[in-house]
Parts: C-alpha cells; structure tokens; sequence
C-alpha cells in the first residue's frame, strides 16, 4: 500500500472514486458522502464526483470499449471514470493525470491493478479522438443521461429537451438571494464589487454571481446577509406572496431556503415541517444565522393528526418530495440512482401530501404546489388529477420552468381554496 499526500491530485481520485463507487451502489450524495472528506481537499474532490458523475454515461460508454471484460472491483472501476473525465477536461495535464491515477490505484485491490489502470489511460490517450467520436455518435452517451430519461423528455418537451439535456451537463450557477431584513441589494452588490466579485440583478432580491465561490468567501454570508439559492427556487416565496400576519405552512421545509425567504419578505406565524429530525436542525441552522423565527417540527405532513392542531392556514407551501429531474446539475447523482418506475412512486406520494395538505388551507387561502422536476407525471398531470376531484379549487398561476444556463427547473402551481 501507499500512502498518499493530501494535497496530491491521486488522493483526490482517489476520494473521488470512492464517492462514484458507493453512489454506482445506491448510496445518494445526499446522505454526505462528502462529508467524510478533509475540507482542505472537499473542493477539489467534490469537482472530480459531480463532473464524473454529470460525464458518466459518456465515460462508461468510453470505457467500455477499453476494457477487456467488466471489472469487479468497483472501486477502480470508478478511478478510471474519473481519471477520463479528468483526461478528458484537463487534457494539457494528461501525462501526470495517468501517473497520479497509477498512484491512487495502489491504494485499491491491494494494488494488483495499477498496471491495468495504466495501460486502460495509456490506451485512451491514444484513441482519444476515435472514442470520442464514438461516444458522440452514440445518442445516449452523447446526451450523457439514461435512455428512459432522454425518451421522456423527448415525449414530453419535442423542441425543447436538447435544451434541458445541455443544462443538465452543465455546472449550475450560483445566485444569491440578499437577507433584505440585513440590507438591501444595491449595498450587498457594492460589497461585491468591493471584492471584485462580479454579479448582476436577477430576480426580486437576488444577484447571478458571474462566477462561483465558496460560501465561506462571500461578504457576510455567516452574519446572514445572504443566502445561495437558484432563481428558480426563489419564485417560491414571491408566487405565494403572503402577507404580514399571516398563517403560514412549509410542509416540506428543509433544507429550510424558501422558509427563510417566506420570513425575510414578512412577518408570519410560520410552522416549518420535515419529515427528519436532521433536516430541521438545518432549518433551524439557517434560520439561526439570517437572524430569523419559526416553528420548526419533525412530522411527516401528510399524517395531520401527528402535528395538526385544527387551526387552518392562509398559505401552504407544499414543495413536494420528487425525481428532482430539473435540477440534475446539482444532484447530478440522481441521474443514475433514479429508475423509471420511480416517477409513479413519486407521484403517488406527491398526491397522497397534496390531499392531506389542502384540508388545513383555509376557505379563500391558497396553496402553492412545487416540484424541482420536468417529469409531466409529477407536475401539469398531478395538478389535472387534482382538481378534477377537487372542485373546490381553482387553477390561480401555473408555470413549468425549464433548466437553463441561468437558473434551475421547477414547476409551481398556486391554488386557491373556494368555500
């Protein structure tokens, strides 16, 4: 065995590749897979996983072609992914991304292959251009998405998913969304300007950074000043458009953003719900630092009689659980974890926290349904089903938003409740 230095670029494929390795066994990012990394080296690590993983169905298909059989051992498997999306991306570098992929494969299966990892690299840098083309000549690795994936958004968006497709390969932007309650965004924009961070107004309150920082370097993020959050996502608030006073629920609230943005735009008496203890104290964590206060529970929302006190609420925010198909840039696992059957899975449990949820909205109050997907099945159809059963309800704003290079997909559909 080697042992590795921190800082070299064969202990972060390394970490890297045991990252893929357990997502390519079901695990999800989600569960902080990257948490367990040093965060001297998390940066780099984590561009290794999420570029690899947004390219894998390129790099497989690459792969593929360069192994002689299927390898067992999954985790080299995962270093080759990862050193060819390195390849791949940093081609000046390649010579010493082989080598530091040698190295990292010393630390797996004993180092019994580090000789198959070489010679597998070697043999890409000298078919490159031909299994490149390959690869594009192939729809579904080029497209770089499952094939059940790339048919439904085919069927469902004709002239538009070549569009989704691209956005979902690309790295997501980041936006800020100010704590209008700290300052306004005029102030906090000269902040960055002060740092020499460009960004540009977007949104009500939000800034598109031209390009992305750490969190811990953008002026009075750990006073609360500001938040990251995709323009898409801060629709949520500015479409429920509440008012001072008002009772207020977010059923699905973790990680706690549109929570937050609900209280900086008013004063509200908000009840925040999630279906986990862990979840809510990162609602509570965020709250804590933009200076703002709920009432945070730990309750699956659909079972009114484990948190419901009877009391009905102007507005409902039921940002519903889903295959987050919009946002596949940012959880670019997602992508390879998901199975088709999962979208009638999805659906049955977005309908089942729909019904429950509309009986605690008020006669004349209103409840905004989101998705961070593009699936029809968990948006437009899920809303159809509904209010045919529902004729109380009525349709008030509508609004499928498609993945772009400036924002995120979602979808909202606000309500209205009819006596």
């Amino acid at each position: 065995m080697f042992r590795l230095p921190k800082t070299s670029l064969a202990f972060a494929l390394l970490q890297a590749a045991r990252i893929d390795a357990a997502v390519f066994a079901g695990q999800s990012l989600a569960d902080g897979l990257l948490d367990r990394v040093d965060p001297a080296v998390r940066p780099a690590v984590q561009d290794l996983v999420y570029g690899s993983l947004r390219a894998y169905g390129y790099g497989d298909f690459q792969l593929a072609r360069l192994l002689a059989r299927p390898l067992d051992v999954p985790e080299v498997h995962a270093l080759l992914l990862v050193a060819l999306y390195r390849l791949e991306t940093r081609p000046d570098g390649a010579h010493t991304v082989v080598d530091q992929a040698v190295a990292a494969a010393g630390e797996l299966a004993g180092g019994r292959l580090r000789g198959l990892v070489n010679g597998v690299l070697r043999n890409y840098l000298r078919q490159q251009s031909q299994l490149q083309a390959a690869a594009e000549a192939d729809a579904v690795a080029a497209a770089r998405h499952p094939d059940w994936w790339l048919r439904r958004l085919q069927a469902a968006y004709p002239a538009d998913w070549p569009g989704i497709v691209a956005a979902g390969n690309r790295p997501p932007p980041m936006a800020l969304r100010v704590n209008c309650r700290r300052g306004t965004r005029d102030e906090y924009l000269a902040r960055l300007q002060a740092e020499d961070m460009a960004a540009a107004p977007i949104g009500e309150t939000g800034l598109a950074l031209a390009r992305p920082v750490p969190v811990d370097r953008l002026p009075g993020f750990a006073a609360g000043l500001v938040s990251v959050q995709d323009p898409g996502a801060q629709m949520a608030a500015v479409l429920l458009d509440t008012v001072a006073g008002s009772r207020v629920l977010d059923a699905c609230a973790a990680p706690g953003g549109k929570t937050a943005h609900l209280l900086e735009r008013s004063d509200l008496d908000l009840l925040a719900l999630d279906l986990k203890p862990s979840r809510c104290r990162r609602i509570a964590d965020n709250l804590s630092r933009l200076g703002l206060q709920a009432e945070i529970a730990t309750a699956d929302c659909a079972r009114l009689d484990a948190w419901w006190d009877g009391r009905p609420f102007d507005a409902v925010l039921a940002d519903v659980p889903c295959t987050a198909s919009g946002v596949v840039r940012r959880n670019p696992d997602a992508k390879w974890l998901r199975r088709e059957a999962d979208i009638a899975s999805f659906a049955a449990t977005q309908a089942r926290i729909l019904a429950a949820l509309w009986q605690v909205v008020r006669p004349g109050g209103k409840l905004l349904y989101a998705t961070c997907s593009v699936f029809p099945e968990e948006n437009g159809g899920q809303i159809a089903t509904f209010l045919a059963a529902h004729p109380e309800a009525r349709r008030d704003h509508e609004q499928q938003i498609l993945p772009s290079a400036d924002h995120d997909g979602f979808y909202y559909c606000r309500l209205e409740k009819h006596a």
